[in-house]
């Protein structure tokens, strides 16, 4: 027996120890995909009053799926118009009329989720099991939850009788389209405003098959409306006189041009932007556990995450051990095709980005730092990135300071717990953070003393609806989900 026996040397350098054969989930269960897309006002699709058309693309492969209506002023008009003139009726509904609206669209997704998972995953470039494992699950959570707040807004907190504020522009990114879009409709159709929203071009197809499931529904004609295209579109509605809030995810640039845009007009304003989180491994922490919420951190979802945990901070005495057990786990990430159940990396989701990502991480060797990535074969076509961590980063540099949004880790140290919050907190950033240790008053000591909206302990990027999430300094302000995120759409 002993001759057999495998020694360290005999197991592979990379990839998973067992391979797995490929396990596609069919691109047909995403229903059909029309050649092109106008807007939905009013409760119909639309035409757009422009001739200008932006394609959507499948990032794994670089094929067009669809063509894209660029909205215009005048297409923002009609739906402001259209969401004003539904606001009065939806109103006043009572709250537990609203409810009914809200848990059915919330089962109607339950029902449609292998769809809207596979459509996710073929529109935006995320692995299959992370559309249909979380983020569906997430959209429904959320419609729920808020649909139990529709009737209770009265003892939510925020005074007697609380109104809703208005029309509610709503502006959302690539990164999670149908979880963001749940994260803005759900509460603002709770509280009884109505809402004109717009997705990121380069992910529009989910937010499109949404309201479809309004339509399926019964909601009332008007009170979501959907508008397609670019920045133009986005800044057009922001700007439009006749909306009361504005509902901004996305980069810290644009949302500092919409605070601009904003200032003085009395609308209200919640943005969620920009993130350079510190994941922060104490000398006591779980090692394996830690690797684990390490890798969740920064390579769930591409790295395409704002509260991504990109800045490992790791104690010391630990570094070593930590980087070799973290090299070992991030050689079995099976990087290819988001449709297989397999994949835990998928394609970054355009090329805009990729050229962004392999811009900083060339910075990053020109500055110093030592990069490494575990060998992997990429598909020939699509855009691709392999999971990549550099050591020996300073502070200063930019792979340090600045948003990568994609599936690269910049690793420090750290000797004692003050020098892990100087580090952490010198970002203009502010989140989030992960802290892994064994001792609960550190727990305590390190959240307290962070500069970020939310702080995990012993884990990373989890969610909730009843649980709030939103930033600090250039992170934005505002929160969303839970009884917090009520507030942005109430007149109080």
């Amino acid at each position: 027996m002993a001759k057999n026996k495998k020694t360290e040397a005999d197991l592979p350098k990379s990839g998973p120890l067992f391979a797995y054969a490929p396990a596609p989930e069919s691109p047909a269960a995403a229903g059909g995909i029309a050649t092109s897309y106008g807007h939905f006002i009013g409760g119909e699709f639309v035409d757009s009053s422009g001739s200008e058309a932006l394609k959507t693309v499948n990032p794994a492969t670089e094929q067009v799926l669809a063509e894209i209506a660029q909205g215009t002023e005048e297409d923002v008009e009609r739906a402001v118009k259209a969401a004003r003139k539904a606001f009065g009726d939806w109103s006043a509904l009572p709250g537990s009329e609203r409810a009914k609206y809200l848990y059915r669209i919330a089962r109607i997704i339950q029902e449609r989720s292998r769809e809207l998972a596979v459509l996710e995953s073929i529109d935006n470039g995320k692995p299959i099991k992370e559309t249909r494992d979380f983020d569906l699950p997430m959209v429904a959570a959320w419609f729920f939850y808020y649909a139990g707040w529709a009737d209770k807004l009265d003892y939510a907190g925020f005074g007697p009788n609380p109104r809703p504020v208005g029309v509610a522009a709503q502006v959302i990114p690539w990164n999670f389209p149908l979880m963001m879009l749940a994260w803005k409709i759900a509460p603002a159709l709770a509280t009884g405003n109505t809402v004109v929203l717009k997705p990121a071009e380069t992910t529009p197809l989910t937010a499109l098959r949404f309201a479809e499931i309004c339509r399926q529904a019964g909601l009332p004609k008007g009170v979501v409306n959907i508008i397609t295209g670019d920045g133009r579109t986005g800044a057009a509605l922001t700007a439009h006189p006749d909306v009361n809030k504005v509902a901004f995810t996305g980069s810290t640039n644009v949302g500092r041009s919409i605070a601009r845009q904003l200032a003085g007009s009395r609308k209200k304003l919640s943005l969620e932007l920009g993130g350079k989180a510190a994941n922060i491994v104490f000398d006591d922490a779980p090692i394996d556990q830690a690797v684990e919420g390490i890798v969740n951190g920064i390579f769930f979802n591409q790295g395409h995450v704002c509260c991504a945990g990109s800045r490992l901070l790791v104690q010391e005495s630990i570094q070593d051990e930590l980087l070799e057990a973290l090299k070992r786990r991030m050689a079995t990430l099976r990087v290819g095709d988001p449709l297989d159940k397999n994949t835990d990396i998928g394609a970054i989701n355009s090329a805009a980005q990729l050229a962004r990502i392999t811009e900083l991480t060339a910075a990053g060797e020109a500055e110093g730092a030592e990069r490494w990535a575990p060998e992997c074969e990429l598909p020939s076509a699509g855009y691709w990135f392999r999971p990549t961590i550099f050591t020996g980063v300073s502070q200063a540099h930019r792979i340090a300071q600045e948003e990568i949004f994609g599936p690269v880790l910049s690793v420090l140290s750290f000797r004692t717990p003050d020098e892990a919050v100087a580090k952490a907190n010198n970002t203009p950033f502010g989140l989030s953070a992960g802290v892994w240790t064994e001792k609960g008053s550190r727990i305590l000591w390190m959240a307290d003393k962070l500069k970020a909206g939310v702080v995990w302990a012993n884990t990373f990027n989890k969610f909730d609806p009843t649980s709030p999430f939103g930033g600090y300094k250039e992170s934005g302000y505002g929160r969303e989900g839970g009884r917090h995120g009520l507030e942005a759409y109430l007149d109080v």
